[in-house]
């Protein structure tokens, strides 16, 4: 038995420096008394990339795999499984640190061990069947292995799968979507000591969906962010094991640490991934999480706000490109004065109490802004002169009023850096046609005021993108004053512009 160990740690031993690592070196091979049930570990390794390394005591050594996503914990869920090298019966009790430059490099640490009973284990065949008996995992599972792997079965390809039923059935699987709640535009209402304070972002909002270490972004339409902001993938590492949806919103900070949307403008749309991580090292962003949906298998649609806001705090910690920002109950007042001061663009008023209403644009929360703002369809462009001759001079807005029509809302010509002028004309040059998308004939005296065909200077666009404008008012005739341009919204449908108002208040 002792040298069969010996020689199916060798691999082990030639790819570590025990010198440098605390890891076991397995020198002096360990026997488990014929009396004691064989042993099982399950070791969480955030190493280049997050996995669980899932060892059972056979033959004197840890026969070893690693999950990338976490062994299953309900049937029908199979895991990749990739087959690793026999580990030394010491390695069970290993927690800590591997060095950097060591194979494996990273944090260990022990995430379930116990016994097991061995139903079958054959690796030539590739087929493991186990009863585990641990402080998390119990019951039945099975390995399976679906791709052969090197001549010493290292890096083939496994399944782990759940044979026995939920320990606890009433955890529900991670959703594949979900919507986030939306906010009305408002005054200040009355009783502010019944509603809780937030800043309001001025970022992207995003569900994160976070599993087996491994985080993915969604846009409030359903688009994958993931990709865009992988300085957001640590934070998964950070939640390890845990299970959780996620409400927030993806933010730029500017050098005064205010949020700035229009340099998030750069981080938006990329799909080079060398372009990606060329601008994450000049515009950073960060996840601000500011509610939780669901959080290992328990559904909190239901639970009071405040309850959202503690289980949110315990289980995320701030990170470097994440935050779980602070939460003021009945000082409404004090800190849209606070925001106001800094320039910022307003705060979000949670009803205490409430529930989490997916999808739903609820009066139980509410967008109080220091400043008018919102998005606009972009219905076309007006060509520019001087140093901007031959391109967009400005772009013509439009709204869906309450009959579900598309109504001119003026134009907006300020707020555009050069940058954004071309990625904007190259956005809107495939979308020009010959005719007004707008179903209401702008009034006489603002732009664009033939429904038919567009004037030699104007440009008329299918109404698909979406921008930001912040504005002193309406007018009259439902134009904006004074707008300045912050962004395009690649988060937003164009159907679901409409003008906002705010209501109620003090």
């Amino acid at each position: 038995m002792a040298t069969r160990s010996k020689a199916s740690l060798a691999t082990y031993q030639a790819k570590r420096d025990f010198a440098a690592t605390s890891e076991p070196s397995g020198a002096k091979a360990k026997r488990t008394p014929r009396t004691k049930a064989p042993r099982f570990v399950v070791q969480q390794h955030d190493a280049t990339a997050m996995h669980w390394d899932f060892r059972l005591e056979h033959d004197g050594v840890l026969v070893s795999w690693a999950v990338p996503k976490g062994p299953p914990e309900r049937p029908k869920v199979s895991r990749l499984a990739i087959r690793t090298e026999d580990h030394p019966l010491d390695y069970i009790d290993f927690a800590g640190d591997i060095p950097e430059g060591s194979y494996g490099a990273g944090h260990v640490e022990v995430w379930d061990h116990g016994t097991y009973t061995l139903e079958e284990l054959d690796l030539d065949a590739g087929k493991v069947h186990v009863e585990l008996h641990g402080e998390r995992l119990n019951g039945r599972y099975m390995l399976v292995r679906t791709k052969e792997g090197e001549d010493d079965g290292r890096r083939a390809q496994w399944l782990l799968r759940r044979l026995s039923p939920a320990e606890h059935p009433e955890r529900a699987p991670l959703p594949q979507h979900a919507k986030p709640m939306l906010c009305t535009p408002s005054k200040l209402p009355p009783h502010l000591d019944r509603w809780a304070a937030e800043v309001k972002w001025d970022g992207v909002r995003a569900l994160a969906y976070v599993e087996g270490g491994r985080v993915r972004l969604e846009s409030r339409n359903g688009n994958d962010l993931t990709d865009q902001f992988p300085e957001i993938a640590r934070m998964g590492r950070a939640m390890g094991s845990t299970e959780a949806v996620l409400d927030g919103e993806l933010v730029a900070f500017d050098a005064a640490g205010r949020p700035s949307f229009q340099q998030l403008q750069s981080r938006l749309g990329v799909t080079s991934a060398s372009t990606v991580r060329t601008r994450m090292k000049s515009v950073p962003v960060t996840y601000v999480a500011f509610d939780v949906l669901q959080l290992d298998g328990r559904d909190l649609h239901d639970e009071p706000y405040e309850a959202r806001r503690n289980l949110l705090r315990a289980a995320l910690e701030d990170g470097d490109n994440w935050q779980v920002p602070a939460s003021h109950d009945g000082a409404g007042a004090e800190l849209l004065e606070s925001v106001v001061a800094l320039g910022m663009e307003g705060v979000v008023l949670k009803r205490l109490g409430s529930p989490y209403r997916e999808g739903v644009r609820s009066g139980d929360w509410l967008k109080v802004k220091a400043q008018r703002r919102q998005e606009f369809v972009i219905c076309g462009w007006v060509e520019g002169s001087g140093g901007r001759g031959g391109g967009i001079g400005s772009l013509l807005l439009g709204y869906h009023d309450g009959e579900g029509r598309l109504v001119p809302a003026g134009g907006v010509g300020t707020g555009f850096t050069d940058d954004m002028l071309k990625r904007l004309h190259a956005k809107l040059a495939p979308l020009e046609r010959k005719t007004s998308p707008y179903d209401v004939a702008p009034r006489a005296g603002a732009r664009s005021r033939r429904p038919g065909r567009a004037a030699a200077a104007e440009h008329f666009v299918t109404p698909k993108l979406v921008c930001e404008v912040e504005f002193t008012e309406f007018t009259r005739d439902g134009t904006v004053r004074h707008p300045s341009y912050k962004g395009l919204r690649d988060d937003k449908r164009a159907a679901d512009v409409v003008r906002e108002e705010p209501v109620g208040g003090r």
